[in-house]
C-alpha cells in the first residue's frame, strides 16, 4: 500500500511540477498566448499557480521575457510538500522502532 501511495503522490506531484515547468519557460522564452497549446498550459498550470500568484513580482524584459519567480516558488514549495507526504507515509507504515 506504501509503494502504490508513494507512486500517486509523486505522481500527482510530479505533473503539477511539469505544468508549471512548461509554463515557466513559455513565458519566459515570451510564447504567443494565442497558440492553442501555450493557452492550454497557462490555463491549466494556472489553478495550480493560484495560491502562489502575487507573492512575488513578475519582471518582463523587452516587452516579451516573462520571469515568474511565484511559479518557481510554486515548483519549490509543491516539490517540498510531495516529499514531506512520503515522509508522513513512511512513518506511519514503518514506525520508528524503540531499542532496548
Amino acid at each position: 500500500m506504501r509503494y502504490i501511495l508513494t507512486k500517486v503522490i509523486y505522481g500527482a506531484f510530479g505533473l503539477a511540477e511539469l505544468f508549471l515547468g512548461l509554463r515557466f519557460i513559455l513565458k519566459l522564452f515570451g510564447a504567443n498566448a494565442s497558440n492553442d497549446f501555450v493557452n492550454w498550459v497557462y490555463e491549466t498550470s494556472g489553478a495550480i499557480l493560484d495560491p502562489f500568484r502575487g507573492i512575488f513580482p513578475t519582471q518582463v524584459f523587452k516587452s516579451t521575457f516573462v520571469v515568474e519567480f511565484s511559479t518557481l516558488f510554486a515548483i519549490i514549495i509543491y516539490a517540498l510538500i510531495a516529499m514531506l507526504l512520503v515522509y508522513v507515509i513512511d512513518l506511519i507504515t514503518h514506525p520508528v522502532s524503540k531499542k532496548k
